[in-house]
């Protein structure tokens, strides 16, 4: 049996710490939900505003091709699938 991978990283999910993630947000009508890692949803949504992933991260491929999302693939795909830590949001998006 093929294990599900998270759309975002690419890792196996596994049972623990996993989240449903709307490519657009519940907010602006969504209804589409993919089951990503707890730390991967936590990232998309501390990197975007919802306003941002409706109008340009609305394809896991737009996400994936930002250089903030680049880099934290490349840190957490060393990660066990289960790894979870706090995302902090960045202050530009605070700023925004």
């Amino acid at each position: 049996m093929e294990q599900a991978t998270c759309p975002l990283c690419g890792r196996v999910l596994g049972s623990i710490n996993v989240d449903r993630h709307h490519l657009v947000p519940k907010k602006f009508k969504g209804t589409e939900q993919f089951l990503v890692h707890k730390i991967c949803h936590r990232k998309i949504h501390s990197a975007f505003t919802e306003r941002e992933l409706l109008q340009s991260y609305h394809t896991w491929e737009a996400l994936r091709a930002n250089e903030e999302i680049r880099t934290f693939i490349g840190w957490v795909a060393k990660k066990d699938p289960g790894f979870y830590s706090r995302t902090f949001s960045t202050n530009a998006k605070k700023n925004k």
